[in-house]
């Protein structure tokens, strides 16, 4: 059977893979020879990290143990992911931040789970409601004092408030005691040290007036500035959960447990003791503990989760399968070839995770910023105090009072969440879309990028042949080769087959099929003989396309195929082209199905029979001209996915193409590749967006907290809202 080596030059490359996703991240064998002479990845969670100054003190402590690689912060996530020699043990890391005085335990990525995110939120809200509670009750005691109870009275009052109060901000205020005490046994100034200062400064003058049978106590105040810096902490709680990352919803797929078949016997056994070779039973329902291969039953899965593909695919003997699939018809045995921490989900998990911690231009920016501005609040502060005693001749409540208010208004947590908030947001995102980041800098590299180059085959095609023009064909002459072509394995035969079906054209009854190795498969309709292959060996004169040819008698017919478009091809470069961006597809094919491809997908710049080292040196070219992403999935694209601005390849493109790309496509659809690029800009803006939000709202502030014009509680609500604001402003990517 004929076929044209210019479309057929990617069918070699065919692999036995799972799903798509499950081929996003090299092979667990490639991860372990690399591991043996290449830095580890160790992942610890600082569950009481907080701000943006906790970012370069950690990284700093963990950069200064000899082994260690790199170690990069995700505040939103409150991880901290290290490259290290294989010398270096997580052990040893928990205690140089133990000495620092940040709490760190070792966390699998592979496992991720909601139960930390989920347990901090019911401890915030469960100290939230103490609060509600006490204060409610002051503020019944408050009322009667208002309303002009004296002496005695007013004294008892006072008392009982304070009884109340004081256990209260204590209990509720531990999130910031403890993250204040950490930052100052290392010798530092978090952002939480000046809220705890507010918290027992307003204590402390309230239990002074008391004492002194003052007029008037605050601890309604204290509980109130307890409230609602809680509420506000809890609210960016939620909306940073809202915005998860895409790390945590490929951890989410993770199942601790497998069903092992020991002996017939059915065990319930540990993801983690679940070794290559075992065989693992598959419930209907049930979601897919582990990579491998189906050595018994029959059933569909459901791989939306992981590809972004809705419609299941058919599973059953020999069908390679991921973790994190769902199995919805019927029972499935597997045989184990990766589980825990070398399944493909663990992989794509851990490398998400590092992509969502890594540093950006506007990470570094924030750093230093917040660096920068811890100490100035308490210098401002003290600065505040100092003026307002001598300015009201040493009237103390008053000065306590105004320098509360600047401690608690000039915290600088909306600062230190104006990056991580967009980065968290928009990997989550772009993961539903069916879109992998495997670098951190992606995304803002994408921002930038204002043309866009395609390769042909595999990349904007399926390496999939579609017969052309089928219908055009005499019937008969279809019926007859779709019989010729059942009897073939070869893809141009199945194509055919495939096409003739969906025509509705049955085969006609054609005996004696024999296939000629190197020409093609002949047979006996109605007596005569018929062949379905190459066109010297059919007496057919080739056509410039790729095609196979039908020898009916004294007549020939030739039957043209093109590479099939991936899904959402025409409308990812019709959407990149109303954004602006100048569109260009490079191949290696011959012209004609190249000039086939361009006009079909609207791509007026197009170059066919373009060598590997000749795409490199184009989008080097383009590179002096603008900033030019690369999509592409073969090996002789490797050059060119290296030296582009950023890059993007198919999961079903080869190990070399994917791991000199940034980003990684899992689903077939083409379409997210223009959502990648909408994102990224819209990221960006968010960016510069939170930065201007937290710069406003300090020029703003602290004027009116230095002058007298912000008690704490307003300060309080003010500083909630300000970080709520940025976060809000981040889930705002579409």
């Amino acid at each position: 059977m004929a076929v044209v080596e210019d479309f057929g030059q990617d069918y070699g490359r065919a692999q036995v893979s799972a799903c798509p996703a499950c081929v996003a991240v090299p092979a667990a064998e490639r991860i372990a020879a690399l591991r043996a002479d290449r830095a580890g990845r160790i992942v610890l969670s600082l569950p009481n990290a907080a701000g943006a100054q906790s970012i370069s003190v950690v990284e700093a402590a963990l950069q200064a143990v000899p082994g260690v690689v790199s170690a990069r912060v995700n505040l939103t996530l409150k991880r901290a992911s290290i490259e290290a020699m294989p010398q270096v043990t997580a052990a040893q890391l928990i205690e140089v931040l133990e000495g620092q005085g940040q709490e760190a335990h070792e966390l699998d990525p592979g496992l991720l789970s909601v139960t930390e995110t989920d347990r901090q939120g019911r401890e915030l809200l469960m100290r939230l409601g103490v609060a509600f509670f006490s204060m409610m009750n002051v503020m019944l005691l408050s009322v009667a004092v208002w309303s002009g109870a004296e002496d005695a009275t007013r004294d008892l009052f006072h008392w009982i408030s304070g009884a109340i109060a004081l256990p209260t901000v204590v209990f509720a205020g531990q999130p910031f005691f403890k993250s204040a005490w950490a930052s100052l046994r290392q010798g530092r100034l978090g952002m939480d040290v000046p809220i705890s200062l507010a918290l027992i400064l307003a204590s402390c003058i309230s239990v002074y007036e008391t004492w002194m049978s003052g007029h008037h106590a605050y601890f309604d105040a204290a509980v109130m500035l307890a409230f609602f810096l809680l509420l506000g902490r809890y609210l960016d709680h939620r909306t940073r959960a809202v915005a998860r990352s895409a790390a945590e919803e490929l951890a989410a797929l993770e199942v601790p447990r497998a069903i092992v078949l020991l002996d017939g016997a059915e065990v319930e056994t540990p993801i983690a003791a679940v070794q290559p070779g075992d065989l693992v039973l598959v419930r209907p329902g049930a979601r897919m503990p582990v990579d491998g291969v189906v050595v018994g039953g029959a059933s569909e899965l459901d791989r939306g989760l992981l590809t972004g593909e809705s419609l299941p695919v058919p599973a059953g003997e020999g069908t390679v399968v991921s973790a994190g699939e769902v199995n919805l018809t019927g029972p499935l045995t597997v045989r184990v070839t990766a589980a825990g921490k070398e399944s493909s989900l663990h992989r794509m998990a851990d490398l998400v995770a590092v992509a969502e911690g890594a540093k950006t231009r506007y990470t570094s920016l924030a750093d230093r910023a917040a660096g920068l501005y811890s100490p100035l609040v308490h210098i401002l502060s003290f600065s505040a105090f100092g003026y307002w005693m001598w300015a009201t001749g040493g009237d103390l409540r008053h000065a306590i009072n105004i320098s509360a208010a600047v401690l608690i208004i000039t915290c600088p947590c909306a600062l230190g969440l104006a990056v991580p908030a967009v980065i968290t947001s928009a990997s989550g995102k772009l993961f539903r879309k069916g879109l992998l980041i495997k670098h951190g800098t992606a995304l803002e590299r994408l921002a930038e990028v204002d043309r866009v180059v395609f390769d042909k085959t595999g990349t904007l095609t399926l390496g999939v042949p579609e017969p052309l023009a089928l219908a055009d064909q005499p019937r008969e002459a279809v019926a007859v080769a779709a019989a010729l072509a059942a009897g073939s394995s070869h893809p141009l035969a199945r194509a055919l087959a495939e096409g003739a079906r969906a025509l509705g054209i049955a085969p006609e009854a054609v005996q004696d099929l024999r296939e000629v190795p190197g020409q093609g498969i002949e047979g006996l309709w109605q007596g005569r003989r018929v062949r379905l292959g190459r066109a010297d060996w059919c007496g057919a004169k080739a056509l410039p396309e790729t095609a196979t040819y039908l020898a009916l008698g004294d007549a020939t017919h030739g039957f043209a195929f093109t590479d099939r478009p991936r899904p959402g091809a025409a409308e990812a470069v019709a959407a990149l082209q109303k954004a602006g961006l100048k569109v260009e597809l490079l191949s290696g094919d011959a012209e004609a199905p190249v000039r086939a491809l361009a006009e079909r997908l609207g791509i007026a710049d197009w170059r066919a029979g373009v060598l590997p080292a000749e795409k490199a040196a184009r989008v080097a070219e383009l590179s002096r001209m603008g900033k030019v992403l690369m999509v592409g999935d073969g090996l002789n694209d490797t050059a060119a996915l290296a030296a582009a601005h950023v890059s993007i390849s198919p999961a079903s493109a080869l190990d070399a193409a994917r791991v000199a790309s940034d980003i990684v496509l899992l689903g077939q659809d083409m379409a997210p590749i223009a959502d990648a690029v909408r994102i990224g800009r819209q990221a960006a803006r968010r960016m510069v967006g939170n930065f201007l939000i937290s710069g406003g709202y300090n020029v703003v502030a602290v004027p009116l907290a230095l002058v007298g014009m912000a008690t704490p509680l307003a300060a309080a609500l003010a500083m909630s809202l300000s970080s709520i604001t940025v976060s809000l402003n981040a889930m705002r990517l579409r």
